[in-house]
């Protein structure tokens, strides 16, 4: 046998649904009575048919297997812009612990958590930090969002898989976008803080592989990727960090001097969002595409704004290497203070910039708005809808907020 059949073979063995249901009964999870025998169905295309039955419940479920759940009943998580039944598919766990655990994975590759990480390293950590880490960030997401449209690789079957969550179960498979944000972040953060920060290699180390771990496992557990996607994730993210990590100090100084840099940084990446949504139909993959897109390109402008303003949010050069052991009681409520506010602000922003691009959109393209979730779904609203809500959410996260904090004495 060849060195490529070898491969092959390896790759088939861990793309297996069945490794991916025998990892989540190992964690406790239990689906309705009668799947641990259920005959496994072949890959089907993006919530495409299989057998000619519809597949209501998106890419890679197998209808038919509803049954009554044993044991500590849990409903998946649902996307309100896709037609996914939220209460076709309960699930039992014997573990809280391991749900909730690997739920708190999950969450470290979802909006909730990018809105709390990094305007709190930008806002009370180190801005410096926080701006490449969401270079590396937009471009890792970026890239891997495309290629799950390129690929076109289905969700694990369902049956034997027991899906937990639903949310992103339009999109595509190959590789796990968590994987490769669970693995870019934490080793980016390590790259880039060690030597600034004082702190010992080996917590940095250690936490690197933690948060590496947890998500990437995360994904497992939740039934959304199969083993191998989640390597080709974690394989690509390094792959993408080996590329960039060298040239980001160059980017943030070009975002930063360069005179023309708002107007590059807006056309590239409005550019960028055009091509990936004709990579393939709608998914929730496109639209959030667009907002990683316009977020990266508001922080970036928002960072030059502050730049041609004088307005320095970096930490002086004297005070290097930064150290933790300054941490004090008001140092750390006023972090919590600026994070709270800080965060107010930009949900306001988001709410307002939705609630106007939304029918703006509608309105210049002629597309009926008694529907909003289809009219969402048209690429002539979402692309311009995501990424200038984002866009201003990025922008009022580097130049915005910053400039509330000076003015209430919170800098």
């Amino acid at each position: 046998m060849s060195l490529g059949q070898r491969l092959a073979r390896l790759a088939a063995h861990l793309q297996d649904p069945r490794k991916v249901a025998a990892f989540q009964r190992l964690c406790g999870v239990e689906g309705p009575s009668g799947w641990a025998g259920a005959e496994q169905r072949g890959p089907v295309a993006n919530g495409g048919p299989a057998g000619g039955q519809a597949h209501p419940t998106g890419n890679g479920a197998v209808p038919g297997a509803a049954g009554t759940p044993r044991r500590w009943r849990r409903r998946p998580r649902r996307n309100s812009l896709t037609e996914e039944e939220d209460g076709s598919q309960e699930f039992a766990t014997r573990s809280r612990f391991l749900y909730y655990l690997f739920s708190l994975g999950t969450e470290l590759g979802n909006e909730l958590f990018y809105i709390l990480f990094f305007p709190f390293c930008i806002w009370n950590v180190d801005a410096w930090l926080g701006r490449r880490l969401i270079i590396i960030w937009v471009w890792v997401m970026y890239l891997g969002q495309c290629t799950k449209d390129v690929i076109r690789w289905p969700r694990p079957a369902s049956p034997p898989v027991v899906k937990l969550e639903v949310f992103y179960n339009s999109e595509y498979s190959m590789p796990s976008t968590h994987a490769m944000s669970g693995t870019a972040i934490p080793l980016a953060l390590l790259l880039l803080s060690y030597g600034r920060w004082q702190y010992p290699l080996v917590f940095g180390l250690i936490l690197a592989f933690c948060w590496c771990s947890l998500v990437c496992c995360s994904r497992i557990y939740m039934g959304m990727h199969s083993i191998l996607d989640v390597i080709a994730g974690f394989l690509y993210a390094i792959l993408i960090l080996v590329l960039f990590h060298p040239v980001v100090d160059l980017i943030d100084n070009f975002n930063l001097t360069y005179k023309y840099a708002p107007f590059i940084i807006i056309s590239l990446h409005l550019a960028l969002g055009i091509f990936s949504f004709t990579l393939d139909t709608w998914s929730t993959s496109r639209g959030d595409t667009a907002q990683i897109l316009g977020c990266g390109a508001g922080v970036a402008c928002g960072s030059h704004v502050n730049y041609m303003l004088g307005l320095q949010l970096d930490p002086p050069a004297h005070s290097l290497p930064l150290s933790l052991s300054s941490l004090t009681v008001t140092v750390f409520g006023k972090a919590i203070l600026r994070l709270l506010i800080g965060v107010v602000v930009l949900l306001l922003t988001k709410v307002a910039m939705k609630k106007a691009t939304i029918p703006l959109a509608c309105k210049i393209f002629r597309i009926p708005q008694g529907d909003v979730r289809r009219a969402r779904q048209r690429m002539e609203v979402e692309l311009p809808y995501r990424y200038i809500t984002y866009g201003m959410v990025g922008f009022s996260l580097m130049f915005i907020v910053p400039c509330l904090f000076h003015f209430i004495g919170l800098s």
